[in-house]
């Protein structure tokens, strides 16, 4: 498939991959650094608002995704090379790039104790306090993109710290649905987190929140079913998650008193719906084929909706290069690659977040997209039920 509006064709896909120069040097190196600037967004607006007592400085994490973001992109434009295959083993086996994940933890829940103090130490007033919460749900919801990363790993660690990091938006359950449920039925109608064309993301966000719930436990029961344990037990590894943000929450109540409850409710309310609002982008509209036997096409380049632009890379840890992550689920961020092939999005996440949220603009921008990618033949897209006789109506 190509991105110019050509039919869905039968191809290999192949990356676009930097010529094979030795010694090669990853110029983004430093820039991964810049990832634990996020979890610093609550001091830097509460630094701000201090200085100017303006309640804007405390909606920075919204600012941030929203505005930042999408600025930098433009700015710092996009970077489609990839890494030679011959240094591909020495990037992926460096530690440099795993305590860049690694060391987000910490600072987001240092970051968590202390938002929740400020919270029941200072009167914010209603603005105030509505920021407060985005911009703490911010690094919770960006963290979901650490735990991502973090979760498909092979190494018991990262799980684990996959688990934590999730804790504060009590998202556990995302390790199990996503990596069992989304990775095998992604680009298709029974996949919650793959957005149908022309839903909007307010009506994809309760099919996605209780439709991966749902698929996570029946998953996890299912997987301790067939080792003969019971799925109310410690070995299920969604009720260890929840117990995660059971202890996590608990801890923070029981030292800052109730009044926190409904500061820790938005936080990780907004949280999620970052990284539902993130799923919504990556699929919308695509679907894979089904073969004569019934059973869907092997997922490829053309089923996730990529982007090459730096700076939102950078503090996703390249989670828009997503054709690539799901060929190779255990592939480490930092050699994701480019594929020719895949469909582009027009800017990076945090711009077409901004889009996602009203619904008319991304309709304009995106449904186009989608018709051109399978040549103006709707019937090959994953459409919204309610919505399809209008559609084919409409594009027939």
């Amino acid at each position: 498939m190509t991105t110019d509006g050509s039919a869905v064709a039968e191809k290999r896909t192949v990356p676009v991959t930097a010529p094979d120069e030795r010694p090669w040097r990853d110029r983004k190196r430093l820039l991964w650094l810049l990832g634990l600037a996020v979890p610093l967004l609550p001091l830097g607006g509460w630094e701000g608002f201090r200085a100017t007592g303006a309640p804007v400085f405390l909606w920075m994490g919204p600012i941030w995704i929203l505005v930042v973001i999408p600025l930098l992109d433009w700015v710092v434009g996009e970077d489609r090379s990839n890494a030679p295959e011959s240094a591909m083993a020495k990037i992926e086996a460096s530690l440099y790039y795993r305590w860049c994940t690694w060391l987000y933890l910490p600072l987001q829940f240092v970051g968590l104790v202390w938002a929740t103090w400020i919270i029941s130490t200072t009167r914010l007033g209603w603005a105030g306090f509505l920021g407060w919460a985005f911009t703490v749900g911010a690094v919770g919801g960006i963290g979901i993109a650490n735990a991502h990363e973090l979760g498909h790993k092979r190494d018991d660690l990262e799980r684990w710290l996959s688990r934590i990091v999730l804790a504060q938006t009590g998202y556990g359950h995302f390790y199990v649905e996503h990596n069992r449920g989304h990775h095998s039925r992604v680009a298709t109608p029974e996949d919650p987190a793959s957005a149908r064309l022309g839903e909007s993301f307010w009506a994809f966000l309760p099919r996605t929140v209780f439709g991966g719930l749902r698929s996570g436990w029946a998953l996890e029961k299912g997987r301790l079913d067939r080792h003969g344990l019971c799925t109310w037990s410690v070995r299920n590894k969604i009720l260890q998650a929840w117990a995660m943000s059971v202890a996590l929450f608990g801890a923070l109540i029981g030292a800052f008193g109730v009044c926190v409850v409904p500061f820790l409710v938005i936080q990780a309310v907004f949280g999620f719906s970052l990284l539902e609002v993130v799923n919504y982008v990556e699929h919308y509209g695509l679907l894979r084929q089904k073969a004569a036997n019934g059973r869907y096409e092997r997922c490829q380049a053309c089923h996730s909706w990529n982007s090459n632009h730096v700076a939102s890379n950078v503090f996703l840890y390249n989670l828009e290069r997503h054709s690539d992550h799901h060929a190779n689920p255990t592939r480490r961020y930092q050699t994701l690659r480019h594929f020719d092939d895949a469909p582009q999005l027009p800017s990076g996440y945090g711009l077409m977040l901004g889009m996602a949220y009203m619904p008319p603009l991304w309709r304009k921008v995106m449904d186009k997209r989608v018709l051109a990618l399978y040549g103006g033949d709707i019937t090959k897209a994953n459409i919204h039920p309610p919505k399809r006789a209008k559609l084919l109506a409409k594009y027939r």
